[in-house]
């Protein structure tokens, strides 16, 4: 059985630790620990391993954010993943810091890379695990903010946020969506 894992972000290093690239960051933080590396390829950078007889494809789309689509579209097609075995990792203003939840479908909530993966897929039915960047900023802000750095503080908990997406990414794989909502949503 194959399952896509995508990291939402953007490629450069002026964006390595902005609070929009927390998807990258996680499956950067899952590469190292499982000593994978990523390749560039088609529209993304990507890496797998098997866990249990189970596939995972790991990507960063190379495309910035705003076509994210694109290259999800093409490594479902390219892996024969179904959408259903797709879970796309994302920060997410509307929680706290240090949240993670995993929701089977919903609106893109105006974040331009899941408009993308919409638009590619012509469906917002398709799994998300949404990680909290918190809404720290003014008003009419929005973009500075997602585009900023974490704090130091941030920084620090950082870590532990991505140790913790790793069983809902495994689980989800292993057992299923409903099951991983059941045991890992806070």
């Amino acid at each position: 059985m194959n399952y896509l894992i995508v990291g939402l972000g953007n490629i450069g290093p002026e964006y390595l630790f902005t609070r929009h690239n927390i998807g990258f960051m996680a499956l950067d933080y899952i590469a190292k620990l499982k000593d994978l590396k990523f390749s560039p390829d088609r529209y993304a950078s990507q890496c797998s391993y098997k866990l249990k007889g189970h596939h995972i494809h790991l990507i960063k789309p190379n495309t910035y954010m705003n076509l994210s689509g694109k290259a999800v579209n093409y490594w479902m097609q390219h892996l024969k993943v179904p959408k259903e075995n797709v879970l796309i990792l994302v920060d997410d203003l509307a929680l706290p810091f240090e949240t993670l939840r995993l929701k089977p479908k919903g609106s893109s909530g105006g974040h331009n890379g899941l408009k993308s993966i919409e638009a590619s897929l012509q469906s917002s039915e398709y799994p998300r695990l949404r990680m909290g960047i918190g809404d720290n900023f003014p008003k009419g802000r929005q973009a500075e903010y997602v585009l900023s750095n974490f704090s130091e503080e941030e920084l620090g908990l950082i870590p532990e946020v991505l140790e913790r997406s790793i069983p809902f990414i495994e689980t989800f794989c292993l057992e299923g969506i409903q099951q991983t909502m059941n045991k890992y949503n806070q």
